[in-house]
């Protein structure tokens, strides 16, 4: 669900939650967005849509407050390029988020393959112990059977 914020004029360009009913700041709007939340903007007195200007308001307030998402560079190529150039930051960065999934994916695998050759290990392992065991058992080879044997009898 989108939450509408109202933009008072003036100069204090003062925000208004209507699903809380009291003013909020851009640090709390940026705050609402990074955790999922959709917003959209407008003004009060003319009912405009001021999301995008709010929205770059609020990533220059998290770049003076040295917490800046996009470098100089990225900034420049937006104001060059307009929605080129961010559409291919974007790309940059779902390309990244794709290699470090393929990478995540990829040691899965190889964590499952480590645990099934444990599995495999353990196995053996038990298998090696039970044949021990056995082999325990048996009486050594050339020695009796275990039978009593005959006394030999000397007389005096």
């Amino acid at each position: 669900m989108i939450r509408l914020i109202k933009r008072y004029g003036g100069a204090s360009r003062k925000l208004y939650d209507t699903e809380e009913s009291r003013y909020v700041s851009l640090e709390e709007l940026s705050a609402w967005i990074r955790a999922g939340q959709e917003l959209r903007v407008v003004d009060s007195a003319t009912g405009e849509d001021v999301t995008a200007q709010t929205l770059a308001q609020s990533i220059y307030e998290d770049h003076r407050r040295g917490s800046s998402l996009f470098s100089g560079d990225f900034l420049h190529q937006i104001i060059r390029r307009g929605g080129e150039a961010f559409s291919e930051g974007v790309g940059q960065v779902q390309a990244g988020v794709d290699r470090v999934v393929r990478s995540s994916v990829e040691r899965l695998a190889q964590v499952g393959a480590t645990q099934e050759d444990m599995a495999l290990l353990k196995q053996r392992l038990a298998e090696l112990e039970a044949a021990l065991a056995e082999l325990e058992a048996r009486p050594p080879a050339g020695k009796a059977t275990g039978r009593p044997r005959a006394s030999r009898r000397t007389t005096r």
